[in-house]
């Protein structure tokens, strides 16, 4: 699972680093396909979704701290 994250978070980087419209829709593409197989990948494992952390930094420190 980590390693499907850590590729999207990649292609994700490069998909804003990309100077050409082509080269943009490619990458959405790619990027809209590693995020389905990780929803994929999260149902054959039954985990659930991931759930965003609604607060500011401190918020979040404070949190995993407690």
């Amino acid at each position: 699972m980590n390693a499907l994250l850590l590729g999207l978070s990649n292609e994700r980087a490069r998909l804003e680093e990309e100077t050409t419209e082509q080269g943009r829709k490619l990458r959405t593409v790619w990027v809209k396909q590693k995020e389905k197989e990780i929803e994929s990948e999260r149902e054959f494992l039954g985990l659930d979704k991931e759930e965003e952390f609604e607060g500011s930094d401190e918020d979040l420190l404070f949190a995993l701290l407690s």
